[in-house]
């Protein structure tokens, strides 16, 4: 049975210019940090979020996200759930149909969390 972590605010993860360059961070932040990367570190979903961020209005519905990528639909909504639960993306449902947006101000903490301090 897969436990949600609570995710951090972009503001807790930046808060000190880069959590894990900028000093030890603590247990709950290494676990939201990793389980945020580890949803980035499969190639599919990795391609999943940069659809979405390249489409046109910003979103994607589930129903156009498995041509380009060649899985079926389910494995597709597999990937997505893990991105949604790993606060990367976020899900609305239209009638049949789960559409997804992709949530930049947590990309934007990630890249700052790696982001050498300065001094």
């Amino acid at each position: 049975m897969a436990t949600s972590l609570p995710l951090i605010e972009p503001a807790g993860l930046a808060a000190c210019c880069s959590p894990v360059t900028g000093g030890v961070v603590s247990d709950e932040t290494a676990e939201t940090l990793a389980r945020m990367f580890k949803a980035l570190g499969d190639p599919t979903r990795v391609k999943l979020l940069s659809m979405i961020a390249a489409s046109e209005d910003g979103e994607a519905c589930i129903c156009d996200m498995t041509e380009p990528v060649g899985l079926s639909q389910p494995t597709v909504s597999h990937h997505m759930k893990l991105l949604v639960e790993a606060g990367l993306a976020t899900r609305e449902q239209r009638g049949r149909w789960a559409y997804f947006r992709v949530v930049p101000s947590v990309l934007e903490s990630l890249a700052t969390a790696l982001t050498p301090a300065a001094g």
